[in-house]
């Protein structure tokens, strides 16, 4: 069973520049992590951690009942990952904003939880000073990502767009044809061709678009607006 611990550190009732604390939600599923986490925040006046959750369901449930601004999110984690519980939370709390803290850099990791709506993404070797400074930023509204995470991001932003498919006369109506809903038997009918050469004719297709099926295809050629 997930434990979620609603209740606040109570180490501080405000910062020392007498701005409140930012009120803070760790979630991870180990718990020794979450304590380690706490003992970091806990002993600051800028901070206040008002809970904790072990998997990204109980965190949605708890950002549901208020009083966080800032929420500390480990990725992979039983019932509801981290990506899922992003997207979930930038609908019922657009305002409170997501910190990605994990061990986890790759770019099937990185990517899509930018894309769901985390503020950052840190690793968990970060130094201690910086993941303190990365939640004041999250908290402000600013980007945060670790020297590795902004490298795979920036490097995935520069990439060029693939090369524009180019399709044959017949695979364009092979395509339509498709897109209309017509089997491969239907289609070779239309174009007085084999069954079997409709089927190279898909092949070839999506290889062009860099898909695998009929569905994917055609949402690819509405994408890159070859079917009007």
């Amino acid at each position: 069973m997930t434990a979620v611990d609603q209740s606040s550190s109570g180490s501080s009732s405000g910062s020392s520049d007498g701005c409140a604390p930012i009120r803070l939600l760790i979630v991870d599923d180990h718990p020794v992590v979450r304590d380690g986490l706490r003992g970091i925040f806990a002993g600051d006046p800028g901070f206040d951690v008002v809970g904790e959750a072990g998997d990204g369901a109980a965190a949605v449930d708890r950002v549901r009942v208020g009083g966080v601004d800032v929420v500390l999110m480990d990725l992979r984690m039983p019932r509801m990952g981290g990506v899922e519980a992003i997207r979930t939370l930038r609908e019922v709390a657009p305002d409170v904003r997501v910190l990605v803290l994990t061990t986890y850099d790759t770019d099937r990791d990185v990517l899509p939880a930018v894309e769901a709506g985390a503020t950052g993404y840190l690793l968990k070797d970060a130094p201690r000073d910086d993941l303190v400074r990365g939640v004041r930023a999250a908290h402000a509204g600013q980007a945060v990502l670790s020297p590795a995470v902004a490298g795979l991001v920036m490097g995935r932003v520069r990439a060029p767009e693939p090369a524009p498919a180019v399709l044959s006369p017949r695979e364009a109506q092979v395509l339509r044809l498709v897109a209309a809903g017509s089997t491969n038997r239907e289609a070779a009918a239309t174009l007085f061709v084999s069954e079997a050469t409709v089927k190279t004719h898909l092949l070839h297709l999506y290889g062009k678009l860099g898909v695998r099926d009929r569905a994917a295809a055609v949402a690819e050629a509405y994408r890159r607006g070859l079917l009007g």
